[in-house]
Order: C-alpha cells, then structure tokens, then sequence
C-alpha cells in the first residue's frame, strides 16, 4: 500500500507540464549571514579543532572528493595526507578505521534534512533537550541552531576521527571520561582553544557582540552555516527542467522516467532530493570495525537498530540524497562500491550482490603493520552473518536491460550541480589558526 501511493505520487509529480511541477517551497533554504559563513569556512578547513591539532572537518569532507574523502573507510587521527593518498602517521597510528563512510554534505542546510548520520542517531525532536535526539541525551544543550550544527561537531568528540587516542591530549581525554559540556571538558577546550586566536576573537566580536563568550555551539552554528550554504545544489539539470527552463532529453529524460516510474528508485529515493529520508535494509555488504561496543566481541553494524533497540531495523541504513552523486564514490555506509553503475546493479539484485561480493572492491587505506585484518573481513568471513544481512534485506529485485541502465546513470549525470560540487568559496589558503590546511 505504501509502495503503491508512492509510485502514484511520483507519477503525479512526472506528470505535471514542466513549468507547472512544484519549486523548492518556502522556506526551503534559510539565508545565513555571509560574515557567519566566512568564519565557519575557515572553521571548517582548520585543524585547531581537533585534539592533535592535524584533522580538519575538510580532511574527510572536501571537495576534491565530492564532500567525501574518496575512500571506503577512512583514517581520521592518525593519518597523513588527503583522501586515497592518505596513509599512516607512524609516529601516531590510529587504533582502527572510522567505521562507516564518510556521507556527502549537499543540502544539509534544506529545511527536510531533519536526519544526520547513516543511522539516524541525530534527529529533530522537540520533546529531547535542545530539540535534538541525540547519543548525548541529557547532555545535549541549548545554543544549536540546528539538526545541522549539532551533526557538524560530533566529529570532533570521536577519538578515531578528531578527537585523538584515548588520553592523549586534553580534549581526548576529556571525551574518554565523559566530560562534554562540564566545566572545562572538551566543549569549553575547543571553544577556548578557538578564542584564543586572535582572528577568531575579533571575527566571533563581530557576530556575538565585543568580549561576548564564545562557545562550543557558536562554533558549531558557523560550521553549519558554511555547509549549508557552501554545498547547497539546487541548480542541476534536474532542477531547470523542473522550473521549465532547459528540459531534460534523451537518455536522461527516460532514465528519470525509470527512476520516478517502473525500475522503482523513487520508492526510497523520493521527492527532488531523491531521499524519503528513512532508514532500509538493502544487503549492502559490511566489513571494517563495525559498529560494536568496545566490550563487544563482534565487528557488525546494525545500523538504525543500534538506535533503536528494534530488531525490525536491524542493517537498515539512511537513504542518501543523490545529488551530485557522480561526485561522491564509494558508495554504501562502509563505501562497498566504488563505481556508480556497481550500486545501481546491486540495487536491481541485493542479495546477489551481496553473495558474492569481494572486499577487493573497497578501497581501504592500509593500516599499520600488525593490525589484524580479519577484522575488516569478520563478517564477510561469517556465511551466517552474510546471510543475516540478506535476510534482512526489503529491496525486491528488478529486471532492468543494460539499456535501462545506462539511461539512469544519464538521469544521476543530470543531478550533477557545478557550482554545489566546487563550492562557493572553495579551499581557503589559509587559516587564522597558522595550521596546514588540507589541499
């Protein structure tokens, strides 16, 4: 019933005249101070958040890599170097892989984007603390102006990604026992660390009022403007054949036909961003660390059950947006796959795929000498744990020519937005905090 009425409305939507299909509604983006915008670019492409003082947002998140970092599985603290060169520090190896691939970061700033994370574990909620479902439960403060801004600062509180190994550095430690928002735990570190630099002071002077406290939020707030604004992709081809401007022809005219009719796409990918921003089972392949506890004998990811608790949710993982998505390889929440058409042939089999799929596929950066690499393969080595995965699964399979194929690979190209994939302000050369700047 659900498919059905989903199906319907996707024709409704195609069946519209160009001209007359529905633009982005009121309200869709919110304006940001330019200056707000400015000081979170630079916020964003500085390693002075970080515990170490080496890993910037932009490390994991640039544009050379379509927002992502062009690996399945990164190396956060503890690595040298930018995406697929990035490789090991020796002198500060990294206790394992970052669990999950980095996600692309186009239109997190539209109002819908409610639902951060491949699991969904940070979500708008107005009856949590600050309006916001979070791991952090009780911690969670007010001052985050959004879903978006609380999302853009769990990455430094991760020892793997950000925050260093454990008791390291200060800011570390302060995340190993627990102290987030106390006095002088890592929030207050960070947000001192920041006002300390005397551009930061005098630009966060600008916005905040002169000697106003600058704290862990206000950052947070600035970061999310920058990403909201920087990345927002709302002028593909897609876009201008829907406001009647340039309609779409050809290969990519049917291959949105397929997409929004009978191959099904659009059951989870809906609306103009192409998500429904729910949570499905797809047997997409799992390897790396997992998701486990630390006390926790196992490396499986049970994505949105491990915030749920339900086992019906069990490997159910967030639908992507699928803008720009010709930019944004590997694909998968571990990055299974590394080219377009792969993903898009395993969505027309998922347990197939799913059965015979080699981790040679992935592009895993190497770790040190001594790592165990059974770990990244524990669950593909586990024909019990392979098939719980498929199990799981609620993607039907479907028939599609090569023909088919290849015309919604066309449809993808025509969600590519230029200016969204290179950014409004691009990479800064500099930043206030003297610190390299990930190129």
């Amino acid at each position: 019933m659900i498919r059905a009425a989903r199906f319907a409305a996707a024709a409704a939507f195609l069946a519209l005249p160009a001209a007359a299909q529905p633009l982005l509604p009121e309200g869709a983006f919110t304006p940001r101070d330019p200056a707000a915008v400015e000081l979170g670019w630079l916020l964003f492409y500085d390693p002075v958040l970080s515990g170490n003082q080496e890993v910037a947002c932009g490390t994991c998140h640039h544009p050379k890599f379509g927002t992502g970092d062009g690996v399945s599985l990164a190396i956060g603290d503890g690595g040298i170097g930018l995406g697929p060169e990035r490789k090991v520090d020796p002198d500060n190896p990294p206790e394992e892989r970052i669990p999950r691939n980095a996600p692309a970061l186009f239109n997190l700033g539209a109002a819908e984007f409610t639902v951060m994370f491949h699991d969904g574990r940070l979500e708008a909620d107005p009856n949590k603390p600050g309006g916001i479902r979070t791991p952090l439960g009780a911690e969670m403060v007010a001052g985050f102006q959004s879903v978006l801004s609380a999302q853009a600062m769990f990455p430094v509180l991760s020892a793997d990604e950000m925050a260093g190994h454990y008791s390291e550095n200060p800011i570390s430690q302060a995340v190993r026992l627990g102290q987030l928002t106390h006095e002088g735990g890592a929030w207050a570190q960070i947000a001192e660390r920041v006002a300390a630099i005397p551009e930061y002071r005098k630009r966060f002077d600008a916005l905040l009022g002169e000697g106003a406290p600058v704290g862990f939020t206000d950052i947070a707030n600035v970061v999310a403007d920058f990403i909201a604004e920087e990345w927002r992709a709302d002028n593909s081809a897609f876009d201008q054949h829907l406001r009647g401007e340039a309609p779409l022809t050809g290969d990519a005219l049917a291959g949105m036909e397929l997409f929004y009719g009978e191959a099904g796409c659009a059951d989870c990918h809906a609306g103009r961003f192409q998500t429904d921003h729910s949570f499905h089972a797809i047997a997409m392949p799992q390897f790396g660390p997992g998701k486990a506890a630390r006390f926790e004998d196992h490396h499986r990811d049970m994505g949105r059950m491990r915030v749920t608790g339900r086992e019906e949710d069990a490997y159910r993982f967030r639908t992507p947006s699928l803008r720009n998505v010709t930019h944004t390889a590997p694909y998968g929440h571990t990055g299974a796959y590394a080219a377009l058409e792969d993903v898009v042939r395993h969505h027309l089999d998922p347990e197939g795929w799913l059965m015979s799929y080699d981790i040679a596929l992935a592009d895993l950066p190497a770790l040190p000498e001594g790592h165990d690499p059974g770990i990244d393969s524990w669950v593909l080595d586990r024909p019990e744990e392979v098939q719980a995965i498929a199990l799981a699964s609620d993607l039907p399979a479907r028939e599609l020519s090569d023909a088919q194929v290849a015309q919604i690979l066309a449809f993808l190209a025509a969600l590519e937005d230029p200016q969204a994939i290179k950014g409004r302000l691009g990479v800064p050369k500099k930043v206030p905090s003297g610190l390299p700047v990930p190129k």
